[in-house]
């Protein structure tokens, strides 16, 4: 199977023409649904609403490639997958500014999630999983290796919508699979071109794209022919894709909800620490599952942490991602703007302290201020829950073992982080939190080779590195008798 050279993108405009792509060729629906920029809550483009049966004809068409795809040598899919990325590299600039319109985080934001997106593809493209040898003598041979799962769907949030879409994707192709990917409502633009955009370099029917609703999602996770689902989304999503599956044992992968704990030792810098903390807590204006959503603070220095929050605050600028100067954008989406906005009025209902912010202005666009609330108690709804925006609890602690504790007092185990000079304790301290990740003196280093998992109701399965390649695998051991007398 030759890799094919020429490109395709002279014909693809990043304006216009938003279509899904199935068997290889452009797909439009009987009806669309509009795209906004959450700016402006302006109308920016409309793309299709999938039926059934288009879904069945990707499915279908995926069904179909899968057995010359994964017999096609792994090498030979590697250099397809890298090949991808340089597809990606040379139309950086135009994703740039289409994430900025339809996801709305500014520049360095959708600079960061599109070179990342590049460097996640060649660096997958490098993975493989060897032939395990198990037994080896004059008598017998063992081996154990990895054959690929077969048609996989993948459902791809709005918060990091190309980067988390390649994190299934790429995996999905070096394994052997097929793959349809389902982008989210809220941002399917870039999804939808990258996958039309690379059509050229792959036989018809291994990658394909479908926009559409909620239903379109239900149809995915419940369709016969699809045989895994790599998901990520919300816990409360997670748990339905996961009775949607088991109707035909589906493996899955699920990428789910978190409430990180950050524990800020008593002998930092209080001016040196602030901005690490505010970008681990406002990091894509907080819509981030990974995102700091409780910082406990040594007594000793909260004061001044807190202080030292405040004034960093508000140095940082809120607003449109397309202005130069803009460090944190809107809400991405209308439904997720209203769910931020009811943790504000709960906030103030129960009586919070407000150590800056605190009130939502009026539009244009889905903009919330940088919201710090000062000490809340340790069971109030901003503490417990995932508000998935820009308003962050501060809380006092005093006893090692207790903060641990309340760290661990959540159904989610993401990730977490750990902030102080004593080394010892940090790492003492990070080793008994219970998350997929625990960042030690800093935050948010993800890497293609290291792998990401959630704990708890924060997910099942892995992305990224070995682990995450092998999620796109079956296990299949070999026995070899070789004495031709057996038969």
């Amino acid at each position: 199977m030759a890799l094919q050279a020429e490109s395709v993108a002279a014909g693809i405009s990043f304006d216009t023409d938003y279509v899904s792509t199935i068997d290889g060729k452009a797909a439009t629906s009987p009806t669309t649904a509009s795209v906004y920029n959450p700016a402006t809550g302006q109308v920016i483009a409309s793309v299709p609403v999938t039926t059934r049966a288009e879904l069945d004809e990707a499915v279908a068409a995926a069904r179909r490639a899968f057995p010359g795809w994964a017999a096609t040598p792994l090498e030979e899919r590697q250099a397809i997958v890298s090949a991808i990325g340089d597809r990606l590299a040379e139309h950086a600039e135009e994703f740039m500014a289409l994430l900025t319109r339809e996801q709305g985080k500014p520049r360095a934001g959708a600079e960061w999630e599109v070179l990342g997106s590049v460097a996640w593809f060649h660096e997958i493209a490098r993975q493989s999983l060897p032939e395990e040898t198990l037994v080896d003598t004059p008598e017998r041979r063992v081996a154990t290796r990895s054959t690929p799962v077969g048609v996989v769907g993948a459902i791809v949030p709005w918060n990091f919508p190309i980067l988390l879409g390649v994190w299934k994707i790429a995996p999905a192709l070096v394994a052997g699979c097929t793959i349809v990917v389902k982008p989210s409502p809220f941002t399917p633009l870039c999804d939808l071109k990258l996958v039309e955009l690379v059509q050229d370099l792959l036989p018809p029917g291994v990658l394909s794209a479908v926009s559409g609703d909620d239903e379109l999602g239900k149809w995915m996770t419940a369709h016969p022919e699809i045989d895994k689902i790599a998901f990520t989304g919300s816990t409360e999503t997670g748990k339905h894709v996961m009775a949607a599956a088991s109707g035909t044992l589906k493996r899955l992968t699920l990428e789910l909800g978190g409430n990180d704990p950050a524990i800020v030792l008593p002998d930092v810098d209080p001016q040196k620490v602030a901005p690490a903390l505010f970008w681990a807590a406002f990091q894509n204006n907080a819509q981030f599952c990974n995102a700091t959503k409780r910082v406990y603070i040594h007594t000793d220095v909260y004061d001044a942490v807190r202080d030292a929050l405040v004034d960093y605050a508000r140095t940082v600028k809120v607003g449109d991602g397309a202005e130069p100067d803009t460090q944190l954008g809107p809400i991405q989406n209308e439904p997720q703007f209203r769910k931020v906005r009811e943790f504000f009025d709960d906030s103030r209902a129960s009586g919070h302290v407000f150590a800056l912010g605190g009130e939502i202005g009026d539009g244009p666009g889905w903009f919330v201020p940088i919201t710090l609330v000062d000490n809340p108690p340790e069971d109030s709804r901003l503490v417990v829950e995932e508000p998935f925006g820009p308003i962050l609890p501060l809380l006092k602690w005093s006893d090692e073992d207790d903060v641990i504790r309340r760290a661990n007092d959540t159904p989610y185990g993401l990730g977490a982080s750990v902030w102080g000079k004593d080394l010892t304790a940090v790492e003492r301290i990070g080793r008994r939190i219970d998350a997929g990740t625990v960042w030690l003196n800093e935050v948010h280093q993800y890497s293609p080779h290291q792998v990401f998992a959630g704990h708890k109701q924060s997910g099942i399965g892995a992305e990224n590195s070995l682990h995450g390649l092998a999620e796109y695998s079956n296990w299949q051991t070999i026995t070899l008798n070789k004495d031709p007398d057996a038969v």
